[in-house]
């Protein structure tokens, strides 16, 4: 996983989630949206979950959040977005003060 190679260790330190388990693909809003999500996230300290994570595939073993919503104290937040045509983003965001 892509995760693993750039964060090494310090991936297992972090809760993964994925929003397009409930939203499928937003086509041109997708990068937009999930940036809103973490913005939420990091305001609210709530992690929206994975639905229908029942099983991860062998070798995917950081932490997830499958089933529920979780409570954290979130500082940063990276957003993968993943477009056709081979059009990717990467967005990272930090908490400024409350």
């Amino acid at each position: 996983m892509a995760l693993k190679e750039v964060f090494g260790a310090h991936a297992y330190k972090f809760k993964v989630s994925s929003t397009k388990s409930m939203t499928g693909h937003m086509i041109g809003g997708t990068a937009a949206f999930e940036a809103f999500v973490c913005l939420q996230a990091m305001q609210h300290g709530l992690i929206p979950p994975t639905i229908n994570l029942d099983e991860p595939d062998e070798g995917c073993d950081l932490d997830y959040t499958p089933g529920q919503a979780a409570k954290a104290d979130v500082e940063y937040s990276l957003s993968n977005a993943f477009g056709f045509g081979g059009q990717n983003a990467v967005l990272i965001l930090q908490r400024g003060e409350q």
